[in-house]
């Protein structure tokens, strides 16, 4: 298949371009104007541009059969994150792209109430209370266009290895995780099996050890 990566750069994105190009399939990587990626392989093409750019998502999107999406909420920030996330909606319209898979967070949605006190009140409540505010915004917006999109919401990501074996959490369950927690390598192992798969299409689903 042809993958369009937007956040490419970042921990979770780079994993999904590796892990994609072993897997036989082409991917575009959308980075930034002054980022590099350090991959060279014939199956990668590297699109330099904007979020905030329409007509630049317009390009990146364009041929591709799904979009992954791992744009962070820190370093962009809200403005950026939620203008990047309508822009890239909007590029999928107009390019007829059905699929895509975009990284939230643990702690966003009904998924907060399945962690523990500590991580509940303090960390997300707390640390994260800007970034998963960002997210939640971010959610909207997704879960309220068209498409065949699937929300990831991983708990705190590590730089663990790849290891294929994971909860995936759908938002209804009723389970609580103390310190949910899983590696970058493992949020894009889940993405990359949910291509063509349709069992969590139009669902928010966690992702934690």
């Amino acid at each position: 298949m042809h993958l369009l990566v937007f956040g490419a750069t970042d921990g979770t994105g780079r994993q999904l371009v590796t892990q994609a190009l072993e897997q036989g399939h082409t991917v575009t990587a959308c980075v930034r104007m002054t980022a590099s990626l350090g991959i060279n392989h014939p199956n990668l093409r590297v699109f330099r541009g904007n979020i905030l750019d329409e007509q630049a998502v317009v390009s990146a999107v364009f041929g591709a059969d799904v979009v992954l999406a791992a744009l962070g909420s820190r370093e962009r920030g809200l403005p950026d994150l939620i203008q990047g996330t309508r822009n890239i909606l909007a590029a999928m319209y107009q390019c007829e792209v059905r699929r895509s898979i975009w990284v939230s967070s643990f702690g966003v949605g009904e998924s907060l109430g399945q962690m523990g006190w500590l991580a509940r009140n303090v960390i997300v409540k707390g640390f994260l209370r800007a970034a998963i505010e960002a997210r939640a915004i971010q959610e909207r917006i997704i879960t309220q266009s068209e498409g065949d999109w699937i929300i990831v919401r991983p708990g705190s990501l590590t730089d663990g290895p790849h290891t294929g074996v994971y909860r995936i959490i759908p938002s209804a369950a009723q389970v609580q995780i103390n310190r949910p927690a899983i590696s970058r390598a493992d949020v894009a192992d889940f993405m990359l099996k949910n291509l063509t798969d349709n069992t969590y299409v139009r669902q928010a689903v966690g992702l934690s050890y």
